[in-house]
């Protein structure tokens, strides 16, 4: 590798802690956490230094650090907050492309050309990163992964030594940077731990066929950067043309609702063309233009092919950093018009499988006309479901509008006594209809205060239709918030198979039968 393709990275330090302590305005030295689903995805190092850790409950961390000041993970505010960190870089050097908020990475090249050398150009960068009150950390190597490594521990890698700087690092490693990693890159790194080769170096020996044999497309891309190759090679192909999509706003987008809904509209039209092309990209420049006249541009660097969903969070991050950052560069008046343009494209077959199967056409004209609803009818009006905690059915599903961050309302690793056992129903029922409960002498079941039936069920009662009971289980009695007077809720729930209705879950609450849900 020629010194001529070298690369820098610049590395912010546990950013998600440091945005919100910006937004939020905290002192310095108070100690901050960021939590994802009730646990710590982001503290910063005052809050480990008293033993807070990614991964641990809100309760253990407050119990670790009193004084810990707690928030919620919002992707948005990460993304506004480092628009000003990415234009004092663009003060110096333009060309920096955008990991994640948090990570920048720039060729090395010319920046070191123009300020005297690698290791000035490094110290100058974070430098001026410094002047907006964020701590960064510099590293330069062959690869972009590698550079990414080496930010984090503050180091130069010599020219043609990747895969030997590389090679004693644990091999977890290759999936701590998710800007630069798969979603089951974690699952691969386990394996190749199991399986004895522990360090990427050791990873790094094994043939490439072998590999390519063994495992999937993820696994080659790490294997090549284990080896400091790049990871995908030259294809030499050049972009199809015509890919670019722009619009003209008016009015202008002087707000961030306003911003989000043209960013969504143009990532659908992005998307259309890029089908039509059977291509995917993995780089994204988002350029506007104000009504002074005002350029902005900044270029996203993604770790897989971008969906319409992930082009829009970029478009909307990015125009929120702009209309609301603080910085020099900010626009002095409204965005007239907008362009979103590949930067680097893959093959449509890189996007992995969906809901319909793969992301070809059906998967694009389905996504579309979920966010044509949306846009029709409200955020609101297409929601998905994401697992949550809870004891019964409904409660184990939070539903999220399509677009926004899937944060379940409870904890789903968290124990619940006496939650229902497994298998959960295939159909839930919202709302529960209210049945009846017999027993052979036609008097109606219910359940004592020491959760005991009153008498064996022999007869389902369900909208004047009589259902024959073959067999049943439980009850599972549940007694929730007890300590307080106006959410105490005493229930017991009921598995029952019925002749003609199947397997059912009913549930009693003061002395009423409701349906639940049914097993198919």
């Amino acid at each position: 590798m020629s010194h001529e393709s070298r690369v820098l990275a610049l590395w912010c330090p546990d950013w998600p802690a440091v945005a919100a302590s910006a937004e939020a305005g905290v002192a310095a030295h108070q100690p901050v956490a960021v939590l994802l689903s009730n646990r710590v995805m982001a503290c910063s190092a005052t809050a480990r230094m008293q033993g807070v850790r990614r991964g641990v409950r809100r309760r253990e961390a407050q119990a670790r650090c009193p004084e810990l000041y707690v928030c919620v993970a919002d992707e948005d505010r990460d993304a506004r907050r480092f628009e000003s960190v990415a234009a004092a870089v663009d003060a110096i050097v333009p060309g920096a492309e955008i990991v994640r908020p948090g990570l920048l990475v720039l060729p090395a090249r010319g920046v070191a050309r123009y300020l005297g050398g690698e290791e000035a150009a490094a110290e100058r960068l974070i430098d001026a990163i410094a002047g907006t009150g964020v701590e960064c950390q510099a590293g330069i190597a062959d690869q972009i992964f590698t550079a990414v490594l080496a930010a984090r521990h503050g180091q130069v890698v010599p020219g043609g030594r990747d895969a030997e700087y590389l090679a004693p690092f644990p091999v977890s490693e290759l999936a701590v940077e998710p800007g630069l990693a798969a979603v089951e890159r974690a699952e691969l790194t386990g394996l190749l731990t199991r399986l004895g080769l522990r360090t990427i170096g050791d990873f790094a020996a094994v043939e490439a066929r072998y590999v390519a044999s063994r495992f999937g497309t993820d696994a080659i891309s790490a294997h090549r950067r284990a080896r400091g190759e790049p990871d995908r090679p030259p294809s030499g192909r050049a972009l199809p043309p015509d890919l670019e999509v722009a619009q003209r706003c008016d009015p202008p987008i002087e707000r961030v609702d306003m911003a989000a809904f043209a960013g969504r509209a143009l990532a659908v039209q992005l998307h259309e063309k890029l089908a039509g092309a059977n291509v995917a990209c993995t780089r994204l420049r988002v350029h506007a233009r104000t009504e002074n006249g005002e350029e902005h541009a900044r270029v996203w660097r993604c770790a897989e092919p971008l969906t319409p969903e992930g082009t829009a969070d970029r478009v909307r991050w990015q125009l929120d950093g702009w209309l609301t950052g603080h910085h020099q560069s900010s626009p002095t008046a409204g965005i007239t018009w907008l362009r979103l343009e590949p930067v680097e494209v893959v093959s449509s077959g890189a996007l992995q499988l969906g809901l319909w199967g793969g992301v070809g056409e059906d998967e694009e004209r389905a996504r579309r006309a979920l966010i044509r609803v949306q846009g029709l009818l409200g955020g609101d009006a297409v929601r998905i479901g994401v697992q949550s905690g809870g004891r019964g059915t409904a409660e184990r599903v939070t539903l999220i509008p399509l677009g926004d961050e899937q944060v379940p309302a409870s904890d789903p690793a968290a124990p619940w006594p006496g939650k229902l056992p497994e298998p959960a129903p295939s159909e839930v029922y919202d709302p529960a209809p209210e049945v009846a409960l017999l027993d052979e002498r036609r008097r109606e079941v219910l359940v004592t205060g020491r959760g005991i039936l009153t008498a064996e069920p022999h007869t389902l009662m369900w909208d004047k239709d009589e259902c024959s009971i073959e067999a049943w289980a439980g009850p599972w009695c549940v007694d929730e918030n007890w300590w307080d007077a106006g959410s105490a809720q005493r229930a017991a729930r009921l598995e029952i198979l019925t002749e003609n209705r199947g397997a059912l879950l009913v549930k009693c609450t003061a002395g009423i039968w409701n349906v639940e849900g049914r097993w198919g």
